[in-house]
């Protein structure tokens, strides 16, 4: 009868230690702290290592061209959304929501989302696998996936629970790099309340990011010498003169790695970024990312949050962030001098500083493509 006792007792503290810790079992075994959390397991293994046979081969662990356009579809997805048009009574779209999914031939046609119904594409099979889930979570899910395979990455945080779309953005909602300072900085604060230093922490996407449509002539162009790393080599390098464009000039500035040889296109420097760089509200910003990876990768994880929630209500959503793994780990440096000439000394390297502050010490690199 003690034995009984005993045991009844034992079950209910457990069942009370449950209820306070909010931990919840998973039918596949995992524990997580809700159960709206288990489905995405599912996906992020489809994800990975296309476990469920899905045609499209997608992440595989690297940090490659899939990673590259799906974090570019997690920011126009987000970004197209307008408060002031929407205050107007007008369609004004509904941030975060996976509009693009809803109506593929609409979104994806705009001039500033040329490329990403590839992306679309590619993420379509696991939406249709999923069907618990919804666009935007999804959308937001890859992305914050994709970058843990990126080296030095910072690992995101999820929120789930997004309702689907029911209707699609208007066009003229994506900043794009042809555009001016100003008109880029009002379009973020309008979309989601963005500083201009919280713009520059959203530019470190572009340590990882290529081109394929900015110029048309050439294709897998990348912002910097190391476009598989997430480091702060896009901040250094940008401010470094240039001496010519990969390919033919489009909304691009001077590249000061221009050239390259077999399929290395060179780099390419967006106008944008190379204004943004030299602008007096966020120049100190800018250049205090040099070689500070975890000031840069802290200040783009915030960024990223706060993106992430584009026309949401956070009451309403659930942090999963449980389920994405931690991201790859850091290699080589966060940033190095790179030689643009046979001649060119690490102290006498041709780099143009619009802020006055700071020093750096970098070590030099002939062959950072490589790292």
């Amino acid at each position: 009868m003690a034995f009984k006792c005993f045991v009844a007792f034992l079950s209910i503290a457990l069942a009370a230690h449950a209820a306070t810790t909010g931990r919840d079992k998973c039918p596949h075994g995992n524990v997580v702290s809700h159960s709206a959390c288990c489905a995405f397991f599912a996906l992020r293994d489809d994800l990975e290592n296309n476990a469920r046979s899905i045609v499209f081969f997608f992440f595989s662990h690297q940090c490659g061209e899939d990673t590259h356009e799906t974090l570019r579809l997690s920011f126009h997805d987000a970004i197209a959304f307008s408060p002031a048009i929407k205050d107007q009574g007008l369609p004004a779209g509904g941030g975060v929501d996976g509009s693009m999914f809803i109506l593929p031939d609409v979104e994806p046609t705009f001039q500033a989302n040329l490329g990403i119904s590839d992306s679309v594409e590619l993420l379509t099979p696991f939406l249709r696998n999923h069907t618990q889930l919804s666009a935007g979570d999804l959308i937001q899910f890859a992305a914050a996936v994709a970058i843990g395979n990126c080296p030095r990455a910072p690992k995101l945080e999820f929120m789930a629970g997004r309702p689907n779309a029911t209707a699609t953005a208007p066009d003229g909602l994506i900043p794009e790099p042809q555009d001016s300072v100003d008109k880029i900085f009002t379009r973020m604060k309008d979309g989601g309340n963005f500083s201009p230093d919280e713009v520059v922490a959203l530019l470190a996407s572009h340590s990882i990011a290529r081109s394929d449509h900015v110029d048309p002539s050439i294709e897998a162009v990348p912002f910097d010498s190391t476009p598989f790393t997430f480091d702060t080599q896009i901040f250094f390098e940008v401010l470094l003169k240039g001496t010519g464009f990969p390919g033919t000039p489009v909304s691009e500035a001077l590249s000061p790695l221009p050239l390259g040889s077999g399929v290395n296109v060179g780099e390419m420097r967006l106008q944008s970024d190379f204004l943004i760089a030299r602008d007096p509200r966020t120049a100190c910003t800018w250049q205090g990312f040099v070689d500070e990876q975890d000031k840069m990768s802290n200040a783009f994880r915030d960024a990223m949050a706060k993106l992430a929630l584009i026309g949401q209500n956070p009451s309403q959503l659930v942090d999963c962030s449980e389920v994405i793994l931690d991201p790859i780990p850091a290699s080589g440096k966060p940033a190095t001098y790179v030689f643009l000439y046979p001649s060119t000394r690490v102290s006498r390297a041709p780099i143009r500083r619009t802020c006055g502050r700071g020093i750096w010490r970098l070590s030099a690199s002939r062959d950072a493509c490589a790292r």
